[in-house]
Parts: C-alpha cells; sequence; structure tokens
C-alpha cells in the first residue's frame, strides 16, 4: 500500500482538485483507492455529496481509535472508497495538549488497512497542523501542487521545508514532489514562476504542468460517474503516469 499525501501551506492550489483526478486516474487503472479527506472544511466530502447533517463517521474517529473498515465508504467512482471529512476535526488540535500520540494516529490506523488498499490519497487542509503533521508521518510520496504565481513560491518553499523537518522527525525517507498547477502559457509571470521552480527542485518538478481549464473547477463533476475529457485531464494523466514512474518501494508495515 502506498500512501500519498497532497498538500500545501496555501491554499487555492488546486489540491482537491489533484486529489481527485489521481484519485480517478488510479482507480481506472483498477487500483484499490481510498481517499481521506483530512480538511474540516471538507471539499471532497461535499464533492462526493456526503450528507452533513447529521455528519458522517469519518476522518475525526480515527483519532477516537476506530478502524478504517468501520468509517470507509464506497463512492460513486469504482475502485474508489471515502473517509469523510467533519467539522469536529477542528477540536484535535486542543485534545494533541493533552493526549499524547495523536500525532502518529492516521499512521496507525493506515498500516492496519494496508492489505486493504493499493493507495491511500489524503487531501491535506492548507495549514501547518496536527491533521497536516499526521499526513506527512504516515505518507510515502508527498505531492505539492503549487499554482505557478509568484506568491506561490513562498508557499512551496514553506511546505518543502516542513516536509524535511518532519522527515527528520520520523526517521524514514519521504519522497517530495511538485505538481505545478493552474499554469497560464500565455503570460510570462507564468513562465517564469515553472522555470524557477525547475531551477529549485530540478527532478522534483513534474514536466507536465496542469493548465488552466475550467472544467478542473467542478468537483461534483470530478467526483461523479460521468466520462470526462479535456486537456485539464489529459495533464493529470501525464502528471499520474509520471508519478507512477518514479513510485518509492512499497512500505511494510513496522
Amino acid at each position: 500500500m502506498q500512501v500519498w499525501a497532497i498538500a500545501n501551506q496555501k491554499g487555492g492550489v488546486g489540491k482537491t482538485t489533484t486529489t481527485l483526478c489521481l484519485s480517478r486516474g488510479l482507480a481506472e487503472l483498477g487500483h484499490r483507492v481510498l481517499v481521506v479527506d483530512m480538511d474540516p472544511h471538507g471539499s471532497i466530502t461535499c464533492a462526493f455529496r456526503v450528507p452533513s447533517d447529521p455528519p458522517p463517521a469519518g476522518t475525526h474517529e480515527l483519532f477516537n481509535g476506530q478502524s478504517v473498515a468501520e468509517i470507509a465508504h464506497a463512492t460513486p467512482l469504482a475502485n474508489i472508497h471515502l473517509i469523510a471529512a467533519q467539522p469536529a476535526m477542528a477540536t484535535l488540535e486542543r485534545r494533541s495538549a493533552t493526549q499524547p500520540g495523536l500525532g502518529l494516529a492516521l499512521e496507525r490506523a493506515l498500516q492496519a488497512a494496508k492489505d486493504d488498499y493499493d493507495y491511500v490519497l489524503l487531501d491535506c487542509p492548507p495549514t501547518l497542523s496536527l491533521l497536516l503533521v499526521n499526513a506527512l508521518a504516515a505518507c510515502d510520496r508527498l505531492i505539492v501542487p503549487s499554482q505557478t504565481d509568484p506568491l506561490a513560491i513562498h508557499g512551496l518553499q514553506g511546505m518543502m521545508h516542513t516536509a524535511a523537518m518532519v522527515e527528520r522527525s520520523r526517521g524514514r525517507p519521504m519522497l517530495r514532489q511538485v505538481l505545478p498547477t493552474l499554469f497560464d502559457r500565455r503570460t510570462k509571470s507564468g513562465q517564469h514562476v515553472l522555470e524557477q521552480m525547475q531551477t529549485l527542485y530540478g527532478d522534483a518538478i513534474c514536466s507536465t504542468p496542469i493548465p488552466l481549464d475550467t472544467r478542473l473547477r467542478d468537483a461534483d463533476m470530478l467526483a461523479s460517474k460521468e466520462h470526462l475529457y479535456g486537456r485539464g485531464l489529459m495533464a493529470y494523466e501525464h502528471a499520474l503516469q509520471w508519478l507512477l514512474d518514479t513510485a518509492p518501494a512499497a512500505r511494510e508495515a513496522a
């Protein structure tokens, strides 16, 4: 089982879109995929039209000791299961001060389910928080969607710095890769930022940036069974192949 964290400490860079597109691509290849919504705002949970009243069992319960099997649910997309987000996840930060071990709760829960899925994709919140630290502690690979905008470089560098700190703390390697998003090849600014990313991170940058594409703005459609097409989806197909070609070896259970 491979665990991929899709994260950036900056919002609006395409984390949820990336999670949905990569999940769809992996599922279409026949892989068993688990999507974990780590963001209390629950964008992916909403995209899959999970009822919010009453809140479903979901990610919050992983931190209360429930198993993945108890709270993962099928979605309209074949081979994709979802663990939903809930507003109660926002309370975990306070609990961490008095409850040791919460920083590894997600890793323990996923390791117990390692035979049930081929890939786990974690859609992370855009803040440095207990939830993000859990995702980084548990993942084999960090995928950082980064908008090709001058202001995005700072957020990208911050995310890579955080990942490096967590990697040192956990004591095992974390493959870190960057997926340029919202790329407008017509602008000099977009081209310049892409070149900056390539200079800073070299082979860790996907060679196929994700272009601006209005079809990618509809998360509900991306979470539906509808057949999708367009240059944005094609770019994600290339990105997924790049990720699979550079995949780290599967991690054995501790």
